[in-house]
């Protein structure tokens, strides 16, 4: 899924405030050092007490740190490029009456494409209705290889006991799917907050 490119909300910018916007950089660099990118959150009575301090709305301040919290999603997309083939996989894992299996991979030169199902019991006689449901997403992570890669969720959708999902990793994976493990955790939304779920398939 191609993002679409930024467009700046205004065309006016005052230069006069160059430098503070540099430093408003700068410190958000030293602040990722500092935390070594774990940060967490400010309490409420920090919020608060900035807040009232600066003369900010609260849940402004609310909005400015959860968006430090969710930097890799700016991450620029890879575009999977020079289909070679797909690789089944055909392994799942089941909990509490769900299913989830990854069915194949698809390669790619610079890329894999890893297909993710999620299937469920969904009747009218659910005890939570679908709509009612706390949402939650899974974020992928591979185990077992030495080299560092980066995947990133594409999104997906389904239909009542149905969900598919795509995640695009790269470098792409070895043709060999023995040598990794793909490590599945889910989180809940807007603000990728870990929930404990996790599995290996």
């Amino acid at each position: 899924m191609k993002r679409m490119p930024f467009e700046p909300p205004t065309e006016h910018y005052d230069e006069q405030i160059e430098a503070i916007d540099e430093q408003i950089c700068h410190l958000i660099k030293q602040r990722k050092v500092l935390s070594k990118n774990n940060p967490g959150f400010p309490t409420k009575p920090l919020i608060v007490n900035w807040a009232k301090k600066y003369h900010f709305y609260e849940d402004f301040l609310n909005s400015v740190f959860a968006h430090f919290l969710n930097e890799d999603i700016y991450k620029p997309v890879v575009e999977p490029q020079g289909f070679l083939k797909n690789i089944p996989i055909l392994k799942s894992f089941e909990k509490d009456d769900v299913f989830y299996s990854v069915t194949f991979v698809r390669q790619f030169e610079n890329a894999s494409v890893v297909h993710f199902n999620i299937d469920r019991k969904d009747s009218n006689d659910d005890e939570i209705p679908r709509r009612l449901r706390e949402h939650t997403f899974f974020n992928l992570s591979i185990e077992g290889l030495g080299s560092d890669y980066d995947c990133q969720n594409e999104g997906g959708g389904g239909s009542r006991g149905h969900e598919s999902y795509t995640f695009i990793v790269s470098p792409a994976l070895p043709d060999d799917i023995s040598k990794y493990k793909l490590v599945f955790k889910e989180c809940k939304i807007p603000f990728q907050k870990p929930t404990g779920f996790e599995f290996i398939i």
